[in-house]
C-alpha cells in the first residue's frame, strides 16, 4: 500500500528532515509513527500526500510510483488519501453538513451523490442531529469528527491522522482513537502520526519510531519507547 524505499528529504540549505527511510505499510494496517517534534513525522505525511517530493529514494502508494508525480495528478492521489490535522481546518462559515459536502463539491461530485454520502458519513462519526451546527457550536472532539468525516468523503484507501488528538482532552482523545480503529476495521489503512505516548501504548498496534530523521525502530506490536 505505502512503500518508502531509501527515502531522504533535504531542505535548503542542508537540513535533513528524513534520512534513507525504508518502510512498507500493508493494506488495512493501523500504524503509529512516533517521535519527538522535529524528527521527520510531518515530513512523512507531506511525502505521502505529495505535498513534498523526496530528494532521494522512491515512494509508491497503492502500486503507483508518486516519486515524481505531476501536479495535475495530485488531486487524483489525494482523493485516495484522507488527511486530518490537529487544528481541524474546518470552514467556520459552513455547517457540519456543508463542511463535509464541500470536499465532494470541489471535486465535481453530483448533487445526488453528495446528498447520499454526507448523511452516511455523519452517521459513521456519530454526529447525527448536529448537521446544522457551525464549528463554533461544537466541542473539540466534535470538530475532529467532522474533519474525519470530510476526510472520508471520497472513500479513501488510506487515512493519515497527523496529531489528531493534540488539541483534545483525555476523554475526547479516547473517542477519536476509537473512531480511527472503527474506520480501520472497515479495511481503511490508518497512519497515525503522534507524540502521545499513552495513545500509542494502549493501541497494541505497529509502531514506527523516528529519531533525528531516521527510522530507529519498527515493531509489529510496539510501544512508544522514547
Amino acid at each position: 500500500m505505502i512503500i518508502f524505499k531509501n527515502v531522504s528529504k533535504i531542505y535548503h540549505p542542508n537540513i535533513s528532515a528524513l534520512k534513507e527511510a525504508t518502510l512498507h505499510i500493508e493494506p488495512g494496517e493501523f500504524v503509529s509513527i512516533v517521535g519527538q517534534s522535529g524528527v521527520g513525522k510531518t515530513t512523512i505525511v507531506k511525502l505521502i500526500t505529495a505535498e513534498e517530493r523526496p530528494t532521494h529514494g522512491t515512494i509508491t502508494i497503492g502500486g503507483w510510483d508518486i516519486t515524481h508525480i505531476k501536479n495535475r495528478a495530485k488531486p487524483i492521489l489525494r482523493r485516495q488519501i484522507g488527511v486530518i490535522f490537529q487544528d481541524f481546518k474546518l470552514l467556520p462559515s459552513k455547517t457540519v453538513d456543508e463542511n463535509i459536502a464541500f470536499a465532494l463539491q470541489v471535486s465535481g461530485s453530483p448533487f445526488t451523490k453528495i446528498k447520499t454520502i454526507v448523511p452516511q458519513l455523519i452517521k459513521v462519526v456519530g454526529l447525527e442531529k448536529k448537521e446544522d451546527r457551525f464549528p463554533k457550536q461544537l466541542s473539540g472532539g466534535e470538530k475532529q469528527r467532522v474533519a474525519i468525516a470530510r476526510a472520508l468523503a471520497h472513500r479513501p484507501k488510506v487515512l493519515v491522522a497527523d496529531e489528531p488528538t493534540g488539541n483534545l482532552d483525555a476523554i475526547n482523545t479516547n473517542e477519536i482513537v476509537d473512531l480511527l480503529l472503527k474506520i480501520n476495521s472497515f479495511g481503511t489503512t490508518v497512519v497515525l502520526v503522534t507524540h502521545n505516548r499513552e495513545v500509542v501504548n494502549n493501541l497494541h498496534k505497529r509502531v514506527i519510531t523516528l529519531e533525528a530523521g531516521e527510522i530507529v525502530s519498527d515493531q509489529k506490536k510496539g510501544k512508544y519507547m522514547l
